[in-house]
């Protein structure tokens, strides 16, 4: 049964799109489940990130077009719409595909260290609600095994380049140093841990967190010297910033255009720089529009970090040289469980057969038949049972002229082709 890999990225749809089709990280545990639910589909895990939704699957060859229905019924969008902005890979291709994105090699930024935890949590979130099976379970593990060898083989992660990092780069080059300037970093997930990171190497004095649970503020406030406010009191601190970083879970924007446009004037027009790195978006995309403030989005930072992939393609080249071993390993073990698979298949209808010629067996000679007879039809009955099948095959196979497949049933059998049964 084929491995598939469905969704979209920055590459192939517009932010629009993707904010749509995001799902919250509490859902894609459930929702993978309810994938694997459906007819044809047998195993489900959903990776949902500010880049990319996608959908990795073991299901049967012609259920692509209906796991895409299932994802625009899910997000009321239109099935005929999002799957032309759709990618769908197949058993190796999925392999290679998943492979890829694990070690950073699909990203915007490439090479960026977050996607890997990303599709760790995705894996935790299917396994945990019942949505894997053996299949992906070892090819999600094959992955994280390909993500370290990775980094720890190539100079892939030479350059701490994230989302967050791009996100910093910009800030400096607007505002030159940041060391005068306020913060405001809105959410309190690893995109803003990553950004206080980055901004406190550059020593920047005064950072504000604003987050739903205080609490997370106030962690964030304590590891990186800055101030800890709740997502409440964000209009009033607002026309303090000269920089804000926003990346919440939050379905609405957290940032409205009337908002910001009171800060701005607080603020008598002085520049306000605006990043939202966010999907779904944080910020409305109406402040773009107002006087006086700067908003990027994630999409934005494509031509920032030009710089660093250029830094990175050596070593991505031989990220893909690895990439390609390992598919073959993976690929070589999911024939192999395939063929496991036939003979387990095999196995067991051979013993559900004997079983019943067994239990018919059992009946006659409590029935009083003579021991004897019952043995000898038990032999006969289980021999024209086990053989029926084969030797319809072969026969077919005869009358073809198909020699490679009773060749193949000589070896496997170990037949000698002397005996009559073969070539003539």
């Amino acid at each position: 049964m084929p491995l598939l890999a469905l969704g979209l990225n920055h590459a192939t749809a517009p932010l629009a799109l993707r904010e749509r089709l995001a799902f919250d990280a509490g859902d894609c545990g459930p929702a993978a489940r309810e994938l694997a639910s459906l007819e044809g589909v047998h195993e489900a895990a959903i990776l949902s990130t500010c880049n990319r939704t996608e959908v990795y699957c073991r299901a049967e060859a012609n259920r692509a077009e209906a796991v895409g229905a299932w994802l625009a019924d899910r997000r009321g969008l239109d099935p005929a719409m999002l799957q032309s902005y759709l990618y769908v890979h197949r058993d190796e291709a999925a392999v290679r595909h998943l492979f890829r994105v694990a070690t950073g090699l699909d990203s915007l930024v490439l090479g960026e260290p977050q996607i890997l935890g990303q599709v760790k949590q995705a894996w935790s979130a299917a396994r945990a609600h019942g949505g894997l099976d053996r299949a992906l379970d070892r090819l999600f593990q094959h992955a994280f095994a390909v993500a370290k060898r990775v980094r720890t083989d190539t100079r892939i992660g030479a350059l701490p380049v994230s989302v967050a990092f791009a996100a910093v780069r910009l800030a400096r080059q607007v505002f030159t140093e940041l060391d005068g300037a306020t913060v405001l970093l809105v959410g309190a997930g690893d995109t803003i841990e990553l950004a206080a990171r980055h901004l406190a190497e550059h020593r920047t004095q005064r950072m504000l967190f604003a987050n739903r649970t205080l609490a997370h503020a106030q962690a964030l406030a304590s590891r990186f010297g800055g101030f800890a406010l709740p997502l409440t009191e964000l209009h009033r601190h607002l026309p303090e910033a000269d920089i804000v970083f926003s990346a919440t879970a939050a379905r609405e924007p957290v940032l409205s255009a009337a908002l910001v446009r009171e800060a701005s004037r607080a603020r008598r027009h002085r520049p306000m720089l605006l990043l939202d790195l966010a999907v779904p978006r944080d910020i409305e995309p109406a402040v773009a529009d107002l006087e006086d403030v700067y908003l990027y989005t994630v999409d934005d930072l494509d031509q920032v970090v030009e710089e660093s992939r250029r830094s990175r393609r050596e070593a991505a080249v031989e990220a893909e040289a690895i990439i390609d071993l390992q598919v073959e390993h993976f690929m070589a073990w999911w024939q192999a469980s395939g063929r496991h698979d036939a003979l387990k298949a095999l196995r067991a209808r051979a013993e559900a057969e004997r079983d019943a010629l067994l239990e018919k067996a059992r009946a006659a000679l409590a029935a009083g038949r003579d021991p004897r007879q019952v043995v000898e039809q038990l032999a006969h009955g289980l021999t024209n049972k086990l053989l029926h099948a084969p030797s319809a095959g072969l026969r077919e196979a005869a009358l073809r002229g198909d020699l490679e497949t009773v060749r193949a049933a000589q070896r496997l059998f170990g037949l000698d082709p002397a005996g009559g049964t073969g070539e003539r």
